[in-house]
């Protein structure tokens, strides 16, 4: 992760407009392979934990902030930089899905299964969450 990035001083507030669904399948759409598969696994975590019935408002507002920025394509390391385009948006998913109580493993199910999908099989010790 780059030195310069600290995911806790990302205020997601500011991001929350960024979020549409249509925009998340936009982007995951796009960017899949480039942005690897923990990435997308953290971004489908977030998703189908905001379909949650478990998740609370004040999760929902952090949960929609962090898909926001990962949509937006100009944030703190711009996506289109090589290698480095995708590590603070992977740093801030997880962080997000860190302070959740709402992932649970019929979410961590759903976002496999979508792995699944569409990146075939793959090697599940990669995923940390």
């Amino acid at each position: 992760m780059s030195e310069n990035f600290d995911p806790k001083k990302v205020e997601l507030k500011k991001y929350e407009k960024e979020y549409s669904e249509d925009g998340l399948w936009d982007k995951i759409a796009s960017v899949a392979k480039k942005a690897g598969l923990e990435v997308i696994y953290y971004a489908l975590l977030l998703f189908y934990a905001l379909q949650s019935p478990n998740v609370t408002v004040a999760d929902k507002a952090k949960i929609i902030g962090a898909l926001g920025y990962f949509i937006l394509p100009l944030d703190l390391i711009p996506d289109f930089i090589p290698v480095a385009g995708y590590v603070d948006d992977g740093g801030l998913l997880l962080l997000v899905i860190k302070a959740l109580s709402c992932i649970d493993e019929r979410v961590k199910q759903q976002a496999k299964s979508k792995l699944k999908e569409w990146f075939g099989n793959y090697d599940e010790s990669k995923l940390k969450f």
